[in-house]
């Protein structure tokens, strides 16, 4: 089963997906942050407002170029909720930092990992989720759908899953699926686009026009 997170700090349009439970949760970063013109005063409430509406796990990312500030970092971050689950980018002080965090009970995901060697590591020192970004892998030149394949055939077992990221289309979702992947994310335009078919919608106008014809009264015997 594939379980769909939004990949936004849009406000309106995350908190219009979890009310209709859409998605399981939201993913964050940095730059989706500051997108959103959010600062960091706000984001304990918005957080907070995402998780009375239903999320699940909300993700957000430490940061820090330096092992002390991350985890400092990744306190307050983790302060905000119970739901919160810290991302941690996929270098090689992250992979320190993660491993810290792993040991003290944090639910961790590794963000930005792009070789199968990560992913094995990942695996190794427990990390919950790995994030491959298909799209970006694309754009260098690389098979993202193929490489995120085989990141999951080696996770297989493992307890650490798979949360792709840089899914454009809900092609590619349903192509990761295939593949074995069981968590994206995804902008809200394309988790929107995923709910479309033009020939659903015309079969829905078909019950409705028939409903309206069940409910005309009917003409009087004359």
């Amino acid at each position: 089963m594939m379980r769909c997170f939004v990949d936004s700090a849009d406000d309106a349009a995350v908190g219009a997906l979890l009310r209709e439970r859409l998605v399981h949760g939201v993913t964050t970063n940095p730059t989706i942050l500051a997108a959103a013109g959010l600062e960091w005063s706000a984001l304990p409430r918005i957080v907070r407002g995402w998780i009375e509406l239903g999320a699940s796990e909300v993700f957000l990312q430490t940061w820090g170029s330096e092992r002390a500030a991350m985890l400092e970092h990744a306190e307050a971050l983790r302060a905000i909720a119970p739901e919160v689950a810290i991302k941690v980018p996929a270098t090689e002080v992250g992979f320190g930092v993660a491993a810290t965090l792993v040991e003290r009970g944090e639910t961790v995901l590794l963000t930005a990992v792009y070789e199968a060697p990560q992913a094995l590591v990942a695996a190794s020192i427990g990390v919950r989720y790995i994030a491959p970004y298909v799209g970006r892998l694309d754009d260098a030149g690389r098979d993202g759908l193929q490489e995120v394949a085989t990141m999951a055939e080696l996770l297989r077992g493992s307890g650490t899953e798979i949360l792709a990221a840089s899914v454009r289309s809900p092609q590619v979702m349903v192509a990761l699926a295939e593949r074995g992947v069981t968590a994206c994310t995804a902008r809200p335009e394309v988790l929107r686009a995923a709910l479309a078919s033009a020939d659903a919608d015309a079969a829905a106008r078909g019950f409705e026009a028939a409903m309206d014809g069940l409910l005309r009264p009917a003409a009087p015997d004359r």
